[in-house]
């Protein structure tokens, strides 16, 4: 579903993805580790086509994305569900109005039907009768699980989580995981994890890919990752201030 070859992106003198080689097949829930700032979030924006490579190609369904105009990408992007780190909600907006945002922005569905399907992707994500709610009435794990239940409504074949578990406490985090596994069951949709949470990481992943100094440096299955010989990579998974990656 996606595949990305030698992308590299630089801010200033500041290079941040290096040549960057990954591949998210179909059907598959792929987590990418990290640590913070090491580049995680611009990998996710390239891949939905908010930034542009320095060098590289980003392929969606055998499509370089790198090469469409804007009219074109937005076609391939009505594919991609994304949830953002803090989920993105509009302050403004009743639940309901941010759940049907990108239904009535991608379908030409009616009224009615975009009402119906709220209300159902809400009922997916264990909310039900919260769409005359304002995001601020809504503790972190719910706007959590309304952020997921936008990105699913209007079915896409992707779906990108950009620190799902990050800033709520670790049982809603736990209940997140769950969703995001059963999400992926499902509706068969392919899923990109950005994560630091290890937890998260072993629970929902088939593969883990781990981020380092703008390079994938190692993948496999989490049983592999948690086996791996490489120093960084088990400096880390157990999260440990000695080693090679300086913690500063």
């Amino acid at each position: 579903m996606i595949r990305i070859v030698d992308l590299h992106k630089s801010f200033g003198g500041n290079k941040v993805l290096r040549g960057v080689n990954l591949q998210l097949r179909r059907g598959e829930t792929l987590a990418v580790i990290g640590q913070s700032g090491c580049g995680k979030s611009v990998l996710l924006k390239h891949i939905i086509g908010l930034l542009k490579p320095d060098k590289g190609k980003v392929y969606v369904d055998g499509e370089d994305i790198t090469l469409l105009n804007d009219e074109e990408l937005h076609k391939i992007t009505r594919r991609f569900g994304m949830l953002f780190q803090g989920t993105a909600l509009f302050d403004s907006m009743t639940v309901g109005q941010n759940v049907s945002f990108g239904l009535e922005r991608y379908t030409d569905h009616s009224k009615e039907k975009i009402h119906e399907l709220v209300r159902e992707n809400l009922a997916k994500v264990g909310l039900r009768g919260v769409e005359h709610l304002m995001p601020f009435e809504l503790s972190g794990g719910m706007r959590k699980r309304v952020g997921l239940a936008r990105a699913i409504a209007y079915s896409p074949d992707i779906i990108l989580y950009d620190e799902p578990s990050t800033g709520i406490d670790p049982i809603r985090a736990d209940a997140i995981n769950d969703l995001i596994i059963r999400m992926g069951k499902e509706m068969k949709v392919s899923e990109l994890i950005i994560t630091h949470d290890m937890v998260s990481a072993y629970k929902v992943a088939d593969k883990i890919a781990m981020l380092y100094e703008g390079k994938i440096i190692e993948i496999g299955t989490p049983e592999e990752i948690k086996n791996s010989k490489n120093p960084i990579v088990q400096q880390f998974i157990h999260g440990k201030a000695e080693g090679p990656i300086e913690n500063w």
